[in-house]
């Protein structure tokens, strides 16, 4: 859940990463953290070692299961990860992850009560983890070619993208869905007025049954490539977090302004997410990642975090100091309305959630 206007390749961000790994003198603390690709502004990387002489090293991964498999298993060598909201009690009740030590961090006050409520069903109290940034999940599109395809109806619903005789209408001009199965089937199962939390198989088959008959129209399953398919004009529709759609708008027009996109938050309601940092059970050097949460809890740090990656973040006092494109963006900061139509996935039990799995599986082979 991820995504950025600036845009910075993975390689160039690993070029990024080891230009700060050799930072200052001989013998420097390092702090290794673990997150999302294109997920930082640079700047604020290099900014912290000059301030803290601790030299980062900024490893990548693209998916919360790989990620929480090198969690559970422990000895990541990591300070910091950043897992997404619903994989963190799974962490919890492992034993993954220490409890944070708040008397160790500065600003917690600045975080917004209402935006930390939604973090309550995953880790009640906010014992465990500081959140990063968040989000939701929505409808990223082409606007002149879905109103060439689909004259006269209004992108404000999930039966653009579920409905099999609205999708069969933009199959030639290309409809990627997020490879996430959790999101998928959360979003799915709210749109089907079922409980997007259901612990019920029966309501993720009935969830199978509608992807299935609208996957033949379904180009691809993938959670970031959206950003440059869109930008470039090459698929028409995809099902997408709200930063990396913003951005692939940003990165449309930048490029010449051809490809006119936009992105809406489905009128049946969606998924707020969050991507969040916690420390490791085993951290190699927690010390280090205390000082960079209490970097990432000042305001204007957070503030320039949300700038470069059009997400909102959770600290009240920063919100005033995000670019006002960003900040007024009703698509990033949910209006109060807005917020009530939103959900936050809860983590599910492994035999429920290799149940999923196996479904999404059929979903993705079309079987």
């Amino acid at each position: 859940m991820r995504g950025w206007r600036k845009r910075l390749s993975a390689a160039a961000l690993g070029v990024a990463a080891l230009v700060l790994g050799s930072c200052g003198k001989g013998g420097a603390e390092t702090l290794h953290l673990y997150n999302w690709s294109d997920y930082i502004d640079p700047a604020i990387l290099t900014d912290f070692t000059k301030e803290t002489g601790i030299k980062v090293v900024y490893d990548t991964f693209d998916s919360n299961e790989v990620l929480e498999t090198k969690v559970l298993q422990g000895n990541t060598g990591y300070d910091l990860v950043v897992p997404s909201n619903h994989n963190v009690p799974r962490y919890i009740s492992a034993g993954a992850v220490q409890p944070l030590d708040k008397a160790q961090l500065n600003g917690l006050a600045n975080l917004w009560p209402e935006i930390m409520e939604y973090m309550e069903p995953f880790d009640p109290g906010a014992k465990y983890a500081v959140p990063y940034m968040w989000g939701t999940i929505g409808i990223g599109y082409n606007k002149d070619a879905i109103a060439k395809r689909l004259p006269g109806v209004a992108i404000d619903s999930w039966d653009v993208v579920f409905k099999p005789e609205n999708l069969a209408k933009l199959k030639d001009c290309g409809v990627y869905w997020l490879d996430a199965s959790e999101d998928m089937y959360a979003v799915a199962l709210n749109y089907l007025g079922r409980n997007p939390n259901s612990t019920d198989l029966a309501d993720y088959k009935a969830a199978t049954e509608m992807f299935l008959k609208a996957r033949p129209y379904v180009r691809k399953f993938h959670s970031s490539q959206s950003i440059e398919a869109l930008a470039n004009g090459d698929i028409c529709i995809a099902i997408g977090y709200s930063g990396d759609m913003l951005q692939a708008k940003s990165r449309a027009a930048e490029a010449g302004d051809k490809v006119h996109l936009d992105y809406v938050v489905p009128k049946e309601g969606s998924q707020v997410w969050f991507d969040v940092f916690t420390i490791p059970k085993d951290a190699p050097n927690p010390a280090a990642a205390y000082k960079f949460l209490n970097y990432m809890l000042r305001p204007e740090v957070i503030a320039r975090a949300s700038t470069f990656t059009e997400y909102a973040n959770a600290n009240k006092a920063a919100t005033a100091l995000v670019d006002p494109a960003v900040r007024d963006n009703p698509n990033v900061y949910p209006t109060p309305d807005q917020l009530h139509t939103l959900f936050v996935t809860a983590t599910k039990d492994q035999t429920l959630l290799r149940d999923v799995n196996r479904q999404w599986t059929r979903v993705q082979t079309g079987q």
